[in-house]
């Protein structure tokens, strides 16, 4: 028991820990909608635009949250903007944009290397570099999301399920659109230095479709998935201070060894069931259905 407890000593474990937990929660929230819109590669994509305003503010010496921030809310807005024209797939848009925008920071990263190393936490996830400050960051930004879902629940569900007959009923899906996708890029730079650029599409994916094949219930997959998350995030990081891997890696292993434990009981019945939840008309607008 000495040796279980003996991380909690540490305070940058115990921020890490937390912000862990909080993260894990937080994506798995937004990710049921990611998850439902068939946009799982959305998290992949925006993860890799941030990294180029990450490095971009390594070399400028610019406020990582800022940078980085101003950088994925404009790939977010730039990426929801094409996929509404329907020229391209959104696949397509996310694929043009956010690789551009991971090649520059690439870019930047081997042109100037002293940014190289504050970009690697960025890239990998770590918990030695979680702050107190981080988690207040985490801690609001689940604070908004969770505004957000529960305050727009209705038009978020609506858009989610049927955007042509929500548009024709008077729902503004083009401001809906670019809220999730603020959010969505928020949430992702809050928990980037956790989970890191490669893993946090993992992160908004696995909760949300183990939620979506334990029930067909909307409202209990958003809770169910964030719940999930949650706890991946806390059986994670204690995995990774136990057996030296980075946290991002243990927490999403843990996730995956989780969807597999789901699946091979609830069996695959309901995972080709993952993005045909179809709610009753009744129930929307009605958090608690």
């Amino acid at each position: 028991m000495s040796t279980l407890l003996e991380p909690f000593e540490f305070a940058f474990f115990r921020n890490g820990l937390l912000v862990a937990s909080l993260a894990g929660a937080l994506c798995g929230l937004i990710g049921v909608y990611v998850t439902l819109r068939g946009m799982s590669y959305i998290g992949h994509g925006l993860s890799h635009a941030i990294f180029g305003g990450a490095a971009a503010s390594a070399v400028i010496s610019v406020n990582f949250y800022i940078g980085a921030g101003v950088w994925g809310l404009a790939s977010a807005l730039m990426i929801g903007r094409v996929t509404r024209r329907r020229v391209i797939g959104s696949d397509a848009a996310i694929g043009v944009i956010t690789t551009a925008s991971f090649a520059l920071g690439l870019a930047l990263t081997n042109r100037f290397g002293s940014a190289s190393k504050s970009v690697d936490a960025a890239l990998f996830g770590s918990i030695l570099g979680v702050s107190g400050a981080d988690v207040w960051v985490v801690a609001g930004v689940a604070v908004l999301a969770v505004a957000t879902v529960f305050g727009g629940y209705r038009a978020l569900l609506f858009t989610t399920f049927d955007p042509e007959v929500a548009e024709a009923s008077g729902v503004r899906t083009a401001r809906v659109d670019a809220l999730l996708m603020g959010v969505l890029a928020v949430s992702i730079l809050a928990t980037m230095k956790v989970l890191g650029v490669v893993l946090i599409a993992a992160s908004l994916v696995i909760p949300a479709v183990v939620a979506r094949m334990l029930t067909d219930s909307f409202a209990r997959m958003l809770w169910l998935s964030a719940l999930l998350g949650g706890l991946c995030g806390f059986v994670g990081m204690n995995l990774s201070y136990h057996l030296d891997v980075s946290s991002g890696a243990a927490i999403v292993l843990v996730g995956a060894a989780l969807f597999g434990v789901v699946f091979a009981v609830t069996g695959r019945t309901r995972l080709g069931r993952v993005s045909g939840m179809d709610p009753h008309p009744a129930a929307i607008g009605r958090p608690g259905t």
